[in-house]
């Protein structure tokens, strides 16, 4: 957890990251929208590019704070409120939202080039395939979900998850199309006998 002047920071750099994308934002920037002096956050993270690795650890822990524990009594509930809880951003601004999701997408596409930014976002990746890979191998144990490979099965909706939030910010795809696709592929798919096994509910 981040403590006040760090957490201070990191909340800025999010403010920062909205209004002035990721290639333009400076250290400056951030600086402004804090009570602290640029001199301040060099003192925390020598460059911009240590602030925004610190900055996706900040948002791994939000992420997976919010999405973890997905509520349900059953493993098809479970997952749905997980892939719904995933594709679902906590912004709630329309504006805002863009703004960020352009400057996020700008930073993974660092990741080719530093390996700290991919090593974060290999930790994303990991955290959505093994969540996904522990309910559908809880639903196969209990009869919810047919005998499927859950690491491939998780792999597959991990996949997807991250497909659709690029799309949305490169070509304006409607999310929820991700969300009702990826319903539809747990009810053909996974969900084992459905007139025996618990349907999620539209």
């Amino acid at each position: 957890m981040a403590d006040d002047v760090t957490g201070d920071i990191l909340d800025a750099t999010y403010v920062a990251l909205c209004e002035r994308g990721y290639a333009d934002v400076t250290m400056q920037d951030i600086a402004d929208h804090t009570d602290k002096s640029k001199a301040t956050l060099h003192y925390h993270y020598d460059s911009k590019r240590d602030l925004m690795v610190a900055f996706l650890d900040y948002l791994y822990e939000e992420f997976t704070g919010r999405v973890g524990d997905p509520p349900g009594e059953t493993a098809p509930e479970r997952l749905d409120a997980f892939i719904e809880r995933a594709l679902s951003p906590p912004e709630t601004d329309p504006e805002r939202r863009q703004a960020f999701e352009t400057a996020l997408l700008e930073l993974k596409a660092q990741a080719p080039y530093d390996e700290a930014i991919r090593e974060r976002l290999v930790a994303f990746d990991q955290f959505l395939v093994t969540r996904v890979r522990d309910i559908v191998a809880d639903g196969i144990e209990s009869g919810a979900f047919r005998d499927v490979d859950p690491a491939d099965t998780a792999r597959f909706v991990a996949t997807t998850l991250d497909g659709a939030h690029t799309k949305r910010v490169a070509v304006g795809q409607d999310i929820d199309c991700t969300h009702r696709m990826l319903r539809s592929y747990v009810q053909t798919h996974l969900v084992a006998g459905r007139s025996d096994a618990e349907v999620v509910p539209e």
